[in-house]
This record gives C-alpha cells, structure tokens and sequence, in this order.
C-alpha cells in the first residue's frame, strides 16, 4: 500500500470514530458539551492534518515521478549538423537564448547581435516578451498555483478584448390545433465582453546570482511569477469586482446567482446546503463542484441529511477526493469566511466562468533602481480577465446580514 493510501485510511479511521463520538455525546438538543466540544475539535484538527499531509505526500510523489523520467531521449536518426531551427519569432531556439542571455548580462550591456534577436519581442512598454516555449510553461504552473484555473474554461486571445456570443432567453415549443398558426419563439443572444487587465510583480535578485551559472534563473521566475500572479489571479476570480481586475464568482454584480439564503449569518444548515444543491438546474448538476474556504468546512462537518448520514464524506483511496452529498470539493483561501452578509460557499459548473490570458507575458529589467544593494530588479506582468459567462450555471449561498 503506498504511504499516500496509508494516509487516507488512517483519516477514514479517524473520520470514523469522529463520527461516532458525536453520535454518543451529543446531549438531548443535539449539541456537545463544552469538554465534549474541546474533545471533538481535537479529532476534528486531525482529520485536517492528516489531508494537509496527504497533500503534500502526493506533492512529493508527483516530483519524485518527474526526477525518474529520462532526462534525454534516443537519437532516432542520423545526425545533421547542418540541420537549422525551423521555428521563428518567440518560439525560436536564437530568441530564447537571446533573451536569457539579456536576462544574466552584467549591468544590462547586451550586444547588437542579442539585441537584433530581441527585436521580434520587443514589448511597447519597454521590456521583451518571454519566449514561447516559457511561457506554455509559466500557464502550466499558474493551472497548479490556481485552483479555480483547473474548473473554469481558460483560451488566449492575441487581442485586447474577446466578445462571447451567449443566448440570453431560450426557444420553447407549443401544442397548436391542426392547421393552426405556430407561434414565435426565438432564441435572443447577447455579448459577454472579455478584456485584458494587467497584473504583474517586481522580482529582485542578486547581481551575484545573475552571474552564476549554476542558478537555475529560468526556474526561479517561474516559480515565483506563477506563485505571486496564481495567487492574485485567483483571488480576482473569486471576489473580484471588475474595475481593473476580472469580476469574481462571489461579487454582488457580474457573479453567481444566490440560491440560498441562510437563516444565520454565522451558521449553515443541513437543509440549506441540499437547498442549494437543488436550485441549480439539473442539467448543471451534472459537472458541479463545490468551492469553499477551508475553515468554512468545519462547520458543515457535523451535519446529517434526513436519513443521518453525514453530508461531508473523507476521501478514501489514492487519486480520490473528498465530498459534500457526493460532489466534489475543492476549497481556495479566497472564497469568502462565514460571517454576516457574505457569500460562502459556490456549487455550480464552473466552465461557465471564462478566463481569457493575453499572450505575450513580459520581464522589464531594471539596472538602475536597486544597484546601491547589489540587486537588479525585473518586472513581470501579464493580461488577463475573467467572467462568469452564465451566471445560472452557479449558485451560491449567502449568509443572512449582520445586525
């Protein structure tokens, strides 16, 4: 049994008796007592740090899985040395070793030869556009930063802005006597317009650095740009409210359509999250998710539907996930807490919510700023919006106002 599965059955255990303490402690009211509520939490921080390091067990095993693979391939023909690259602009191998090679020169000095290369990638605000190859790397890292980029519908656009047709009200059918006329009833359509807002960050790094050739410079901005932008990214995503920045699943305008109101504004009901479930249309049933924040979790762990089963349910195998009345959950630390007035918790088909990236991400070096600390500064952004296309095809909960 991998160490992975191991872990996920210990939390099943421990979920178990968790479940089972509750069941035989609750008093007449069905609450616990105070000890008892001491107790529980404990079981309960368990079953959180037991997840938290079977996420970073299958981390691990990812990366390890990633060393082992072969790091050249076979030659499977003769050799050419007269053989040329093919590919052009961004996505040439003279491009990308031009602009790493602009990226470690020493106090930013490059040559007419680096500099013609350049010139393909030349950005309007002063910097050079990464290369191709990057870049497909960079949106690969953000998918793994950015929860919310792995269940909406991501596409580039070379343009500024990207308007998606949608229809807005539907055709129907009618019953009509023979003979009789048929009546009207066209499908009218709408815009949804995707734009292109700018996001970006200021690395530093170490003139030293720069100039040693064993640091993995292309690496670092990878991980980095990807940790900082998927972060502020998915935050935008979530609670954006469209000026400057995408419109969020959960703001007041542009997001998704409340489906429950809650009766407390610090708690949530068993009934109200199968209420929510339910008033999103069945046809979006079918592909929905939930998304919520984590400490949002702790409150519906305790709770039964009508039969008595719990409504949060653990994963219990390797490649599993955990559940809430048999969907999916994923959770982002964006998604609003429990508290007055908020929206908390997002169950839906999150493809319907669109993500246009802007090709073309750029690094402005900065020679000048931080030289009197040895450092050379760069400056990474990229363009990108987002919008929820159908706003019936999430629902969400909101709490009951404060006061």
């Amino acid at each position: 049994m991998s160490k992975v599965n191991e872990l996920r059955t210990q939390r099943a255990k421990v979920w178990e008796n968790t479940k089972a303490f509750l069941d035989s402690h609750r008093n007449e009211k069905g609450i616990l007592s105070a000890e008892d509520t001491a107790a529980y939490e404990k079981m309960e921080q368990e079953i959180v740090d037991l997840g938290n390091e079977i996420s970073r067990q299958e981390k691990l095993d990812a990366l390890e899985r990633e060393l082992n693979l072969p790091v050249n391939s076979p030659i499977l023909e003769k050799p050419n040395s007269n053989k040329r690259d093919t590919k052009t602009g961004r996505a040439s191998d003279e491009y990308n070793k031009a602009f790493w090679a602009q990226t470690r020169s020493k106090g930013g000095l490059i040559s007419h030869e680096i500099r013609n290369a350049l010139q393909v990638g030349t950005d309007t605000e002063g910097g050079y556009l990464v290369p191709d190859e990057f870049e497909n790397t960079l949106v690969q890292s953000l998918e793994e930063e950015n929860v919310f980029r792995s269940l909406a519908h991501v596409f580039s656009t070379a343009s500024g802005s990207h308007k998606i047709p949608i229809v807005t009200t539907k055709g129907t059918a009618s019953w009509v006597d023979e003979e009789g006329a048929i009546p009207e009833s066209d499908e009218k359509f709408g815009q949804q317009l995707i734009g292109a807002h700018k996001v970006a960050t200021m690395i530093k790094i170490s003139e030293e650095l720069l100039s040693d050739s064993a640091f993995d410079l292309e690496g670092y901005f990878r991980t980095e740009f990807s940790r900082r932008i998927g972060n502020k990214e998915e935050e935008a995503f979530l609670t954006g409210d469209g000026t400057g920045k995408p419109v969020g699943i959960f703001n007041q305008t542009g997001g998704a359509d409340v489906g429950v109101t809650a009766a407390s504004a610090t708690a949530i009901t068993s009934d109200e999250l199968i209420d929510l479930f339910y008033s999103l249309n069945s046809a979006y049933r079918k592909k929905a998710v939930w998304l919520l924040n984590d400490s949002t979790i702790k409150n519906i762990r305790k709770l039964k539907d009508s039969n008595g089963q719990y409504l949060w349910q653990p994963a219990l195998h390797e490649g599993g996930y955990d559940t809430l009345l048999g969907k999916r959950l994923y959770t982002s630390p964006y998604v609003p807490q429990v508290s007055g007035g908020n929206k908390t918790i997002a169950f839906g088909d999150f493809s319907f919510y669109w993500i246009g990236d802007r090709k073309g991400i750029t690094f402005k070096r900065l020679n000048e700023r931080f030289a009197e600390t040895g450092q050379i500064g760069f400056i990474a952004s990229k363009r990108v919006d987002g919008k929820l296309i159908l706003s019936e095809a999430v629902k969400v909960l909101q709490q009951k106002s404060a006061g």
